[in-house]
């Protein structure tokens, strides 16, 4: 099993950025895929973006050039910086790991973003 924690999130003001962290219960260097999704309120839970052992990335559209996701093996921990933040981007943040075909996410972590 792999525990996770979010970390980073709060409040600020359209255009700001934010760094959110995701700490692993475990070595993730070997989890096939660690990735960040995020669930407005009224809305479904969706993909923001994800990143695979090997280093690979993808982004939703909505993202794309604005947010980073990266993975710090040493610290069994994974990053999304989000730049230019829009208030459309206001959501709880969950991190998942993707362990050999078993799915495991974190409680969240809630993101504001002010107009």
């Amino acid at each position: 099993q792999v525990q996770l924690v979010e970390s980073g999130g709060g409040l600020v003001q359209a255009g700001g950025s934010l760094r959110l962290s995701c700490a692993a219960s475990k070595s993730i260097f070997s989890i096939n895929a660690m990735g960040w999704y995020r669930q407005a309120p009224g809305k479904q839970r969706e993909l923001v973006a994800v990143i695979s052992s090997g280093g690979n990335t993808n982004y939703a559209d909505s993202v794309k050039g604005r947010f980073t996701i990266s993975r710090d093996n040493a610290w069994n921990t994974v990053y999304l910086q989000m730049n230019g933040l829009k208030p459309e981007d206001t959501a709880v943040y969950y991190c998942n790991a993707d362990d050999v075909g078993l799915g495991y996410w974190g409680k969240g972590t809630l993101v504001t973003v002010s107009s």
